[in-house]
């Protein structure tokens, strides 16, 4: 399915390098709104900073894909000294595509890691990777994501229905 999830974890911290090893996964995308901080912050968890590392150390190429202007992305992606693209028009798979090419891996070797269905999910999916949903670490700021949480219950119920569990 486009927008139901594959995978449900707890936190972004939640997804660890043995469980991206056994997939095949060499690379992640990453959504940074509710994903590695909260809602429109620039305050970086110390748990994020470390799982960051942990990834870092893995050997787990990092690129931040975000909606968000600009102003907000680079600031945030410097200070961890991550790659990134901004204003990435999500769902729409093409800043994917660009990040693929500049981590270096194939298609099967990448995920993208974040918490909105109908942007992270849905661009997973139409460009063919696995979508590693968390649950969201604040509350959303914005009406048009506030909107979109309601649309999105039915589909994380019908992970959950079919037997999904959160990791």
């Amino acid at each position: 399915m486009l927008i139901t999830p594959e995978y449900v974890f707890k936190d972004v911290t939640h997804i660890t390098p043995e469980f991206l090893a056994g997939k095949g996964i060499r690379a992640l995308v990453l959504d940074i709104d509710n994903t590695l901080t909260a809602d429109r912050s620039q305050k970086l968890p110390d748990e994020v900073a470390g799982w960051l590392a942990q990834m870092k150390e893995a050997g787990i190429g990092l690129t931040i894909v975000s909606n968000g202007a600009e102003k907000r992305v680079r600031p945030f992606a410097e200070k961890l000294g991550l790659a990134y693209l901004y204003r990435s028009a999500k769902p729409l798979p093409f800043a994917l595509m660009v990040a693929r090419r500049r981590m270096g891996v194939k298609r099967k070797q990448m995920a993208m890691v974040g918490d909105q269905l109908y942007a992270d999910r849905m661009a997973a999916a139409l460009y063919g990777i696995p979508g590693l949903m968390v649950i969201p670490r604040g509350p959303d700021l914005g009406v048009q994501v506030v909107l979109k949480r309601k649309w999105e219950k039915r589909h994380w119920q019908k992970y959950y229905d079919r037997g999904g569990k959160t990791l």
